[in-house]
C-alpha cells in the first residue's frame, strides 16, 4: 500500500517536470564559457566579471585613430627589420661555433675509440608561405623569404654522425648504439665543460667495446670532465676505474632476504681497491701478477692526476679534479 502511494507521488513529479533538454544543453554550455573563463582570466565569478571591466576601460582609452595605427605599424616594422638583423648574426654566430663544436667532437671521438666517427652539426630554416606567416605572427621575413621563429631564433639545429668510414651521415637519435651514444656525449661534455651548468653527470656502457689504450683515454677524459662536474661512471674496466677518486663496488652478495638477494654497495678503502683492480684485470680474486698490475694501474692514474696529465687532444676544460665515484657492477 504504502510503496503504491510513493510510485503515485513520483509518477506524478515525474509528469509535471519541466524537462527542457534544448534549455538544459544552454545551461551546460554556459557553465563550460564560465570554467574556460575563470581559468583563464581569474579564480571565479566575480574575478572574470572584475577582470572584464578593466579589460573595458583599458580598450575606451586606446587610441584607434588612423594616426596611431599607422604609427605602431611603423614601430612594427622597425622592430621586425631589427629582429631579423639579430637573427641573422645568432645564425651566423651558430653557424661558426657549429663547424668549430663538430671538429672539436669528432678529434675527441678519435681517442675514444671511434677513429673514422665524424659528428655534423647542421643548421637549417623551416620557410613559411608569406600571407599565413604575416597572419599568425610566428614568421620572421628575412630577405625575400619568411621563415619560421621562435626564441632561440629562426634556426633548427641537428646532430648527426658518421659512425665509421664508409656510412653516411645519420641523425644522431637514431644512427648511434648505446656505447658510441656515450662516447659521443662524453666527447660533447668534454668540450663543452667550461658551459655546461648540469653539476652531476651519470655515464654507462660510455666503456662499452673498447678496451686498452682506449680505456685508459676515457679515464683520462672522465678525470678531466670531473675538474668541473661531479661524474658517476657505471664500468666494468679497471683501466677506467683506476681514475675514480672513490671507487664503489655494487653486488648482490648481501645477506637474502625472504629467498631474495640483496643488493649491497661498498665504497673500497684503498687495499681493496686494488684487489678489486686485480680481479677486474685477470679475473681472479687475488694474484700477485694481477696485484701488480693494479698497484701499477692505480699509481699512474694518481700520478696523472696529482699531475693534471691532460689527454693529448685539446679540449677546453682545464685543470684536473679527480672523479667522484666509479661503480663496478657484478
Amino acid at each position: 500500500m504504502l510503496l503504491g502511494e510513493v510510485s503515485g507521488e513520483l509518477t506524478t513529479y515525474l509528469t509535471a517536470l519541466d524537462a527542457d533538454p534544448e534549455r538544459l544543453q544552454t545551461v551546460l554550455a554556459r557553465q563550460a564559457e564560465l570554467r574556460a573563463l575563470t581559468r583563464k582570466y581569474a579564480a571565479d565569478t566575480d574575478g572574470v566579471l572584475r577582470w572584464a571591466e578593466q579589460a573595458t576601460e583599458r580598450l575606451a582609452g586606446i587610441d584607434t585613430s588612423d594616426e596611431a595605427i599607422a604609427a605602431l605599424q611603423a614601430r612594427r616594422d622597425e622592430l621586425a627589420g631589427e629582429l631579423a638583423r639579430h637573427a641573422e648574426a645568432l645564425s651566423a654566430a651558430r653557424r661558426k661555433a657549429a663547424g668549430k663544436l663538430a671538429a672539436a667532437v669528432t678529434e675527441e671521438l678519435a681517442g675514444l675509440a671511434m677513429p673514422d666517427a665524424r659528428l655534423l652539426v647542421e643548421l637549417s630554416r623551416r620557410e613559411l608561405d608569406g600571407a599565413a606567416a604575416g597572419q599568425d605572427g610566428v614568421g620572421l621575413a628575412l630577405g625575400r623569404h619568411w621563415v619560421a621563429a621562435g626564441p632561440d631564433g629562426v634556426d633548427e639545429v641537428e646532430v648527426r654522425l658518421v659512425p665509421h668510414a664508409g656510412s653516411g651521415p645519420v641523425p644522431l637519435h637514431k644512427g648511434a648504439s648505446g656505447g658510441e651514444l656515450s662516447r659521443v656525449m662524453l666527447a660533447l661534455e668534454v668540450v663543452l665543460a667550461d658551459a655546461d651548468p648540469v653539476p652531476t653527470m651519470v655515464f654507462d656502457e660510455v666503456d662499452a667495446g673498447v678496451g686498452g689504450r682506449a680505456a685508459v683515454e676515457i679515464g683520462r677524459r672522465l678525470a678531466r670532465l670531473a675538474a668541473s662536474h661531479q661524474v658517476i661512471v657505471v664500468t666494468h674496466l679497471p683501466q677506467v676505474a683506476a681514475y675514480a677518486d672513490r671507487h664503489v663496488v655494487v653486488d648482490k652478495r648481501g645477506p637474502q632476504r625472504n629467498g631474495v638477494a640483496q643488493g649491497r654497495v661498498r665504497t673500497l678503502s684503498e687495499a681493496d681497491r686494488i684487489v678489486e683492480l686485480a680481479r677486474m684485470l685477470a679475473g681472479l680474486d687475488d694474484t700477485s701478477t694481477g696485484r701488480a698490475h693494479a698497484e701499477e694501474l692505480l699509481d699512474t692514474a694518481s700520478r696523472e692526476k696529482s699531475q693534471g696529465a691532460r689527454p693529448r687532444r685539446h679540449h677546453p676544460a682545464e685543470g684536473l679534479r679527480p672523479l667522484r665515484a666509479h661503480h663496478t657492477v657484478e
